[in-house]
C-alpha cells in the first residue's frame, strides 16, 4: 500500500517536472505559449519519441485525472455570484456548452474509431501469408 502511493507521488513529481521544464523554457525563451501546456508538449514528444514510458507516469496521471472533478467546483461556485450569467446570456453559454460537448464527443469517437481500425488493419498486415483465412461469402 505504501509503495502504491509512493509509486504515484514519484509519478506526479514526474509530471510535475515537464511542467516545471516547459515553465522555465517559457520564461527563458519569453514565448506567448503558457508553461504548462509547452511541458505537456514535452511530455507529448518524450512519449513519441519513447523516452518516456506510459509506465512511468501511467499511475501518477490516473490519480490526478481522478481529482481533476475537484479542481472545477471553485469556479462553479464563483458563477453563483453573477446573476446576470444564469439569465439570457446563461442559456446563450448553456447552449453554446452543450454543442461543444457534443462536437468534442462525436470527433473524439470518430477519432478513436479511426485509430482502431488503423491499428486492426496494421495487424492484419503483419501476419504471415499462411495464417491469413479467405472471408467466406
Amino acid at each position: 500500500m505504501l509503495l502504491k502511493w509512493l509509486r504515484t507521488a514519484f509519478q506526479i513529481a514526474i509530471l510535475y517536472l515537464f511542467a516545471w521544464v516547459g515553465t522555465l523554457l517559457q520564461d527563458w525563451l519569453d514565448l506567448p505559449i503558457p508553461g504548462s501546456i509547452i511541458g505537456l508538449l514535452l511530455l507529448l514528444a518524450g512519449l513519441s519519441c519513447r523516452l518516456v514510458k506510459v509506465s512511468w507516469i501511467g499511475q501518477g496521471a490516473g490519480f490526478l485525472l481522478g481529482m481533476l472533478p475537484l479542481f472545477f467546483i471553485p469556479a462553479t461556485v464563483g458563477v453563483m455570484n453573477y446573476s446576470s450569467l444564469l439569465s439570457v446570456t446563461g442559456a446563450i453559454l448553456l447552449f453554446i456548452l452543450i454543442l461543444s460537448t457534443v462536437i468534442t464527443l462525436t470527433t473524439a469517437g470518430h477519432a478513436s474509431q479511426w485509430l482502431e481500425n488503423r491499428s486492426l488493419k496494421r495487424k492484419k498486415e503483419e501476419q504471415p501469408c499462411g495464417n491469413s483465412s479467405s472471408p467466406s461469402l
